[in-house]
């Protein structure tokens, strides 16, 4: 199996290191101790003072004050690399100055475990061995792990053994690190209480902290927010009386001598992390009603509704239905003062909000499918790739364990209704894919669906199920197994156990079905999906813009507008300083090479910005942060706050825009063509009576019965990117999967109104329709706005579908007005250059005909790139691909179409003949979809009434077909 490769000398992580090692710089040594089990270095504090003011300067680190302790904090956004970090800086402490006692101290389990996996790891000591050109020599770190251990019957347990063994030992030719999570921290081994480890140090030392203290360790912290200065925990990790402590994080609760901050700005900028992608499960029409946890005691519960005033008492067996009618299929399971349990597994406390309409099966079914279609395109993606293949995971975190868990005898249960997706979504895939190895990949699936998931939560660690044993060893300590590609396993299910700590680099979605927890921030949420993959050969890929795809429901509709105030808000602002001092200048000189710093003095005195002392001025010469702020105008790389990139935390349809050069004279030969095909239109429906209308209406209904039987929600995808200097979110609504929820929102009246406002039709002709078809639609279950927007769309297909039989259409001319357009300005003049996102598709590098508009290559099919490229026919004088929605033809149902191709012809007997040409990448038009064909129809309608003034020809192009031909045909 292979080994994971590590990467060195990374320029982030070796800022951090060499920060930690600067700091130790010319501090002093115990002298003449015969105490050979402690660490010898001496902790000066001005000294160290003096040093940590020196790397803050060059860290350009200026609005976080000295404390004047011993502790120093390391800030590294999640998923770059802290445990690497912090494991490199020992092993440079080690070599410098001779450190080689470290305690290591971790909140959770799951942390522990995985860190204990990192520091064992055989690859991780190859890597310090090898790949340093020797100068670590044979030094392997060796661990002391404290567990916390059970008794066994008759025997005494020993838990502190470690901790005696990491104390005692005098071996310098090894880096010792004690692992301690918190729990063993404030338990009662480590206190004394027990007495269990007073023959372990042969009452040399009351308690275990005496111990590890005599060994003068250095201290690492890593999540350092979780460990408040005013718990109980703070005060034993004092205990250590460390000589240093080195807290590593990407959430500090204050700093205390800051020395090193790599914000999630910068780590999204310099490609350090992937992306993300939200996408939020709504929920139309539940008109933001909550129900809220009011107060809580032993076996009963009042809760109450947003927009009710009374509080409606719930007693322990009781189901939620008597708060909310969508809940009644949920009861209350347990009922104390600190906390609340629901039949789901749904924890509360008391002011917990939840929304009632988000906890049908519906959005859960929906949430479900989405994350696993997403994921099988992400895996068909990466596992086809050239260059070594990646193969993804996805999480999902759930409140319902017992539903996964115990829930193969439930017909409707999460697990069977899990795999049951999946073998779907598989079975769906397999019939069309070509890739051999993927072929087999999601073959081998399909035998075993139960083997392409497991799981991991906090009961599981005192189960003793081979089975979930098995999935434990894997999740925690294997995850080279986890990444094989003999391995089936791409879905991890969990609660919040693997939250914070663990990780895998390649977690490429996450699902949270688990509404319950405490609120922490939006950044630690998506950090177990932020690192960057290894590929197959267990190499990182960092050469590639890669994506998380996130997936939360209604009650997190503002998750995106939480994230995006989180990563602005660790942009750290720039104090405007009174005084232009040298440090300043050495940071415009440092990002300005050409500059040096009598120069930049020099350029700010002569453009009045700072007067004789050096103080910034107004062009009164009146003191004045006037002065910075042009200062900070002329040298942005050096003063202005840095945002994220458009492209790391982004819009998922948002191109970076690029510039295509139009060729000027060539438009002057399409323009007859390009105005004629820009007018104004509006389509008229040839219905002659409401009565018809009616008649229509009811026929749609009839043929969509199976609409009302199933159920649907709304996936919203929200992207995050930069605009005007600021993160901002945009969304793209999913109309996949319309079906109608049955949940009653509105009043009859009201559902009426607002149907007859989006659908244009009368209400009166609406409650007629609904009478005739009322013995096969009970309209009463569905009034809400996810049926109303549900019905409006089908029903715009329906008509799109039965245009021309069941009715016909027509077209008129709306306005003279035909500029500006996609090609010109409001006077009708051809622009000079265009941004290539008004054009679907990608660009080429390969030269375009001459006769194209156009100076680059733009394509959305081979067929079309050879059209551009390779079809060259003496007879065309120009042609164009049209930019997407520039024509917009409507058509039946409120939709529009736009045509591929636009080419002028020149016959040999001197005729000019105008084509549009829609281009299809199918065989024939027995391959199209019935949409197409009925789209393609209207545009015939349309060019038809066009060419009673400017002759259009409108012709379909299929795979096979050369463009040449096409055109020949017509112009013999």
């Amino acid at each position: 199996m292979m080994a994971f490769k590590y990467e060195k000398n990374l320029p982030h992580q070796e800022v951090a290191i060499n920060s930690v090692v600067s700091a130790l710089q010319d501090l002093p040594y115990i002298e003449n101790s015969l105490d050979n089990f402690a660490n010898k270095i001496e902790i000066d504090l001005s000294q160290l003072k003096n040093n940590l003011e020196s790397i803050q300067v060059e860290n350009d680190i200026n609005d976080q004050p000295l404390t004047g302790n011993s502790i120093i904090d390391i800030s590294m956004e999640t998923g770059t690399g802290k445990t690497y970090t912090y494991t490199k800086t020992m092993y440079e402490l080690y070599r410098n100055y001779g450190i080689f006692k470290f305690v290591v101290v971790v909140p959770t389990l799951s942390i522990k475990a995985g860190t204990e996996s990192f520091l064992k790891s055989e690859a991780l000591m190859r890597h310090f061995r090898l790949d340093f050109e020797g100068i670590y020599g044979d030094t392997q770190v060796k661990l002391y792990v404290v567990q916390s251990q059970k008794a066994k019957k008759g025997k005494r347990q020993h838990n502190l053994i470690e901790v005696h063994d990491f104390v005692s030992t005098n071996d310098k030719s090894k880096i010792h690190v004690l692992l301690i999570n918190q729990g063993m921290i404030n338990s009662d081994s480590m206190s004394g209480k027990l007495s269990d480890g007073s023959q372990l140090f042969a009452h040399e030392f009351d308690n275990p902290f005496k111990a590890i203290a005599s060994t003068r360790p250095v201290l690492i912290i890593d999540e350092p927010h979780k460990f408040a200065k005013a718990k109980t925990t703070w005060k034993n990790i004092e205990k250590f009386q460390s000589i240093l402590t080195l807290r590593y994080g990407a959430t500090f609760t204050e700093y205390e001598n800051l020395i090193y901050r790599l914000t999630a700005v910068q780590a999204f900028n310099d490609n350090l992390v992937k992306g993300v992608n939200v996408f939020v499960e709504e929920l139309e029409g539940d008109d933001g009603v909550v129900v809220t946890l009011e107060k809580a005691k032993s076996e009963e519960v009042e809760f109450r509704v947003s927009n009710s005033k009374k509080s409606i008492l719930v007693r322990q067996g009781d189901s939620l239905g008597l708060v909310h009618s969508n809940l009644h299929d949920i009861w209350l399971e347990k009922a104390k003062a600190t906390e609340v349990i629901l039949s789901n597994g749904l924890s509360l406390k008391k002011g917990d909000k939840i929304n009632p309409f988000a906890y049908s099966d519906t959005v859960i079914n929906k949430m479900l499918r989405n994350a696993i279609r997403t994921h099988f395109d992400t895996e068909k993606a990466l596992l086809t790739r050239e260059n070594g293949r990646i193969k993804p995971l996805t999480l999902f975190f759930i409140d319902d364990i017992k539903g996964y868990r115990e829930g193969r005898e439930e017909q409707n249960s999460l697990l069977n209704r899990f795999e049951l997706f999946v073998k779907a979504e598989v079975e769906s895939r397999l019939a069309y894919e070509t890739n051999d190895f993927y072929k087999a990949y999601l073959e081998k699936a399909l035998e075993d669906i139960s083997a392409t998931h497991e799981g991991y939560f906090a009961q599981d660690n005192s189960e003793s199920d081979e089975k979930i044993e098995q999935e434990i060893r894997e999740i925690l300590h294997d995850k080279e197994g986890l990444l094989s590609l003999d391995n089936p396993r791409r879905f991890i299910f969990s609660k919040w156990t693997l939250r914070e700590g663990w990780d895998n680099p390649n977690v490429f979605g996450i699902c949270k079905l688990r509404l319950s927890g405490s609120e922490i921030s939006k950044l630690q949420e998506v950090g177990r999906g932020l690192r960057l993959p290894v590929n197959e050969f267990m190499a990182r890929v960092n050469q590639e813009n890669f994506y998380l795809n996130y997936f939360v429901d209604s009650r997190e509709n503002d998750f995106v507008n939480k994230l995006v105030g989180e990563v602005n808000s660790q942009v750290p602002s720039i104090k405007i300083p009174k005084i232009f001092t040298n440090e300043l200048a050495n940071r415009i000189s440092q990002s300005y090479s050409d500059k040096p710093i009598l120069k930049i003095f020099n350029e700010a005195l002569n453009a009045g910005f700072i007067n004789d002392n050096d103080e910034f001025i107004d062009n009164h010469g009146n003191v004045s942060s006037e002065g910075f702020y042009k200062l900070r105008d002329l040298y942005p790389l050096a003063l202005k706050q840095e945002l994220v990139d458009v492209n790391k935390i982004r819009n998922g349809k948002e191109a970076k825009k690029k510039k295509i050069k139009m060729r000027i004279a060539k438009y002057a030969e399409l323009k007859n063509l390009w105005e004629s095909i820009n007018q104004k239109v509006i389509l008229n429906y040839k219905i002659e009576s409401e009565e018809e209308f009616l008649n229509l209406f009811v026929k749609f209904l009839e043929s969509d019965l199976s609409s009302f039987k199933q159920s649907g929600s709304i996936t919203v995808k929200s992207n995050i990117r930069v605009q005007n200097d600021l993160l901002v979110a945009n969304k793209e609504q999913s109309i996949e999967e319309i079906n109608f929820e049955p949940i009653a929102m509105m009043s009859y009246s009201t559902f009426l109104l607002k149907l007859a406002e989006k659908i244009l039709i009368q209400r009166n002709t609406l409650h007629r329709a609904f009478l005739k078809v009322a013995n096969l639609i009970d309209i009463r279950l569905f009034l809400n706005q996810q049926t109303i927007n549900g019905l409006a769309r089908k029903f715009n297909r329906w008509l799109l579908l039965n245009s021309f039989t069941s009715f016909e259409v027509g077209y008129s001319h709306t306005s003279n007005e035909i500029h500006p357009t996609k090609f010109t300005n409001k006077l009708g003049d051809p622009l000079e250059e265009v941004e290539d996102n008004i054009f679907d598709g990608e660009l080429s590098d390969d030269e375009p005909l001459p006769q194209f508009l156009f100076d680059r290559v733009f394509f959305n099919s081979d067929l079309e790139k050879e059209n551009i490229t390779e079809s060259e026919v003496k007879e065309v004088i120009v042609f164009t691909k049209i930019p997407k929605n520039s024509i917009k033809i409507p058509v039946a149902g409120g939709g529009t179409y736009s045509p591929d191709f636009a080419y002028v012809v020149k016959t040999s007997s001197g005729d000019i003949l105008n084509f549009i040409i829609e281009t299809k990448g199918v065989s024939d038009d027995g391959s199209l979809r019935v949409e197409e064909k009925k789209k393609i129809e209207h545009a015939e309608r349309l060019f038809e009434k066009v060419s009673t003034e400017t002759k259009v020809i409108f012709t379909t192009q299929f795979q096979g077909d050369k463009i040449a031909k096409i055109l020949k045909a017509v112009c013999k």
